[in-house]
């Protein structure tokens, strides 16, 4: 019955790739299948403690382990899909990209030790505008592969200056600079959290974010993921 319905919906409003607007195939959801195989992946999972991505960290904030899943260039080919995500309303893009990196990343054991999922807050008027939080509808789906909750109002962002996209690495720090408070301190303490973003380029935001952490609630244990990794 949803294989007929599935095929019914396609028929009336056919359902296309995220990346490359390719009609969907009864069994695809939001990636081709093609895109999916083609996707550049970092492998990062495979070496959590030591790779470019955790290295923007090093010296800053205490990270257990860092990984992102793919790399991310705005150009590319596959840069239609966090735009679609981000600005398009297309909540199960997010959704899907958790799944499949959470699939993925668990055969590298990436999840062991982890007790809670946070996300990168938005502000509550920019998550108006948008209608969700793209990180948080990632985190759900690494919530379903692998049963690790979702921590909700534990920490708020306070205020949201400018967009990052066009800004130097100094001008990111900036910009981001106090914009995160530690709303309940109680819920981060003695665990270890998974913090979760779409897409990190300087690591700006999730340094602000994660000292913000590290300063109200010491005894945490932190990691991150993120769906895409900018190279410099």
């Amino acid at each position: 019955m949803g294989s007929f319905w599935t095929r019914l919906f396609d028929l009336i409003a056919p359902r296309s790739c995220a990346a490359c607007d390719r009609r969907l195939g009864e069994s695809e959801r939001a990636v081709c299948l093609n895109c999916l195989l083609a996707l550049p992946r970092t492998h990062y999972a495979e070496n959590p403690y030591d790779n470019p991505m955790a290295q923007l960290f090093w010296g800053q904030i205490p990270v257990e382990r860092a990984a992102a899943w793919f790399f991310y260039q705005p150009a590319s080919p596959y840069s239609p899909m966090i735009h679609h995500l981000k600005y398009h309303q297309q909540e199960e893009i997010g959704h899907f990209i958790g799944r499949v990196a959470a699939e993925e990343f668990a055969e590298h054991q990436f999840f062991d030790g982890i007790d809670g999922l946070l996300p990168i807050p938005l502000t509550k008027r920019r998550q108006r505008q948008r209608g969700y939080n793209q990180s948080r509808v990632i985190a759900s789906g690494i919530s379903e592969v692998t049963g690790i909750p979702i921590l909700d109002g534990v920490v708020r962002r306070t205020h949201f200056e400018e967009s990052q996209t066009h800004k130097t690495a100094a001008e990111r720090r900036k910009n981001v600079k106090g914009v995160f408070e530690v709303i309940n301190a109680e819920a981060l303490a003695n665990r270890h959290i998974l913090v979760i973003d779409d897409i990190i380029t300087t690591g700006s935001t999730i340094i602000s974010f994660c000292q913000e952490v590290a300063e109200k609630s010491p005894s945490v244990k932190i990691s991150i993921f993120s769906a895409g990794f900018t190279r410099s």
